[in-house]
């Protein structure tokens, strides 16, 4: 859905894309339309804006460059990494300045001795672990898009993955940062050593979404790999059993690495696109656990693991210990929302967190929801850390559909909320779902949140519009022209 223009104030964009050209080369900035319409959205590609113009650093010189030259016209800029986000944590604004991150992608050092590397926010995060796996090492957070999204994306979402419950999330691999602040300042917060003293800044600015400013040099946590790994698939007669199992297992006692549930509409919608022959097609839902460690560990929890599941009703419990077996399990998974592509001519993708001992009631009333609205919904989810990811299938061509659908999705994190959960785990806020923080937070919450983006975002310019709610409803929001001083500037 293309936002509209107001064409009733207008700026003179060539002077200052000419500042642009100066400070970034002529390559490095890209402002023809057609070029533009690359960038009109992230992964939440139901909304759409063309910025007015584009820039793509390749340092922090120049990203700072860029940022000061916004902050002399008052220009509103949004960072973009890949554009993976599925928030729409990247959508641009209209008349603003993209800030693309996608040619940082050198590795600038790698420290075995201490367990850590620093790379630029382009670097792709799987190239981490390529670059260190020779060596016995890897870097512990995989987005399921791990293969395409890049680490900048995941430092301003803070995103999770497959390892997550175990491991944690991006911010707990993140040491330090240098940073380019809203008014074109280099900063540096963290370090190389785990503990730092003072306020925790790289908290702070890991999951702030792009409204703090940009991060330009991360400096992150690897791990030596386990000795031993293993992976479960157990296949169940009903999502509750399998949800249930979860928190079995976690009150046994055993961590697993990371642990998946895919229902029985997702596991078709794999085997149809993968065909890896390996997720039983009558299965009303399968639980994938890793467990990895010292190999006596592993042996002794990988037991463990399939007594539970039996005894929950598990038809049958396959296991892989070599690596290639593993990669096949997984494999599956990662391609979940790639094979929902293929069920619908559209899908809407919901991120929410819940208590582990809710799923069993929580995917109950999303079943309800389905039926109430009439709308398909698959679900696959980080099963161990309770953080879910409904699918809602269907056309964006029939009028009204992507309305109905938002509704649907906005009722999942209500009830997500409501059972003591979040309104995220891993995609972040964005323009998606702003609107439902008030269902999370107090208005002193809200506003004592606003006070921490002034400090380093005073006039607004980083990243407006996203995060913190409006007075319409979010699909509204998503899509609403920005403020008036944002608006209205003509494009070549």
């Amino acid at each position: 859905m293309l936002l509209t223009r107001d064409k009733t104030e207008q700026r003179n964009w060539k002077p200052i894309v000419k500042e642009f050209e100066r400070a970034l080369g002529k390559d490095g900035v890209v402002r023809r339309k057609e070029e533009l319409l690359v960038y009109e959205c992230d992964g939440l590609s139901s909304y759409r804006q063309r910025p007015a113009v584009v820039v793509l650093p390749r340092t922090t010189e120049q990203v700072a460059e860029a940022v000061k030259i916004c902050d002399r016209h008052n220009i509103p800029w949004v960072a973009r990494g890949a554009g993976t986000g599925l928030s729409g944590g990247a959508l641009p604004i209209e008349n603003c300045v993209l800030i693309v991150t996608a040619l940082m992608r050198k590795i600038l050092s790698v420290d075995l001795e201490n367990q850590r590397v620093v790379v630029q926010p382009g670097v792709i995060n799987n190239w981490v672990t390529q670059t260190v796996s020779g060596a016995g090492f890897y870097y512990a957070p995989d987005p399921s898009s791990q293969i395409i999204c890049s680490i900048g994306g995941n430092v301003a979402e803070n995103s999770g993955g497959v390892h997550c419950l175990k491991y944690g999330v991006t911010v707990n691999h993140v040491m330090g940062l240098k940073l380019v602040v809203a008014d074109g300042s280099i900063v540096e917060v963290g370090g190389e050593i785990p503990e730092m003293p003072g306020y925790d800044l790289t908290g702070l600015f890991v999951g702030s979404e792009g409204t703090l400013g940009i991060a330009t040099e991360i400096t992150l946590r690897i791990l030596k790999a386990p000795e031993a790994i293993c992976v479960l698939l157990a296949d169940f007669t009903s999502i509750e059993a399998a949800a249930k199992t979860v928190s079995d297992i976690i009150a046994s006692g055993v961590i697993p690495g990371g642990m998946e549930i895919m229902d029985n509409i997702s596991i078709n919608a794999v085997e149809d696109v993968v065909a890896m022959g390996c997720y039983p097609r009558d299965a009303a839902a399968i639980l994938l656990i890793e467990v990895d460690g010292l190999q006596v560990e592993v042996d002794a929890n990988k037991k463990r693991v399939a007594e539970i599941c039996k005894k929950n009703g598990a038809r049958d419990v396959t296991t892989a210990s070599d690596a290639e077996q593993r990669l096949k399990l997984w494999k599956g998974r990662k391609a979940a929302f790639a094979a929902a592509g293929h069920m619908s001519p559209d899908y809407y993708v919901q991120d929410g967190v819940i208590p582990r001992t809710e799923l069993p009631f929580v995917l109950k009333e999303i079943e309800k929801l389905s039926q109430q609205y009439g709308y398909c919904i698959a679900n696959v989810f980080h099963a161990g850390d309770g953080n879910l990811h409904p699918l809602v299938l269907y056309d964006n061509s029939i009028p009204g559909a992507l309305e109905e659908v938002e509704e649907v999705a906005g009722e999942i994190l209500k009830i997500c909320v409501k059972v003591g959960g979040s309104l995220s785990g891993e995609h972040g806020i964005g323009a998606d779902k702003k609107c439902y923080m008030p269902e999370m937070f107090s208005e002193t919450d809200l506003e004592t949140m606003q006070w921490v983006r002034q400090v380093f975002n005073p006039k607004g310019l980083a990243n407006p519009g996203k995060m913190f709610p409006t007075p319409r409803t979010c699909g509204e929001a998503a899509r609403a022209p920005m403020a008036e001083k944002f608006k209205n500037v003509e494009l070549f």
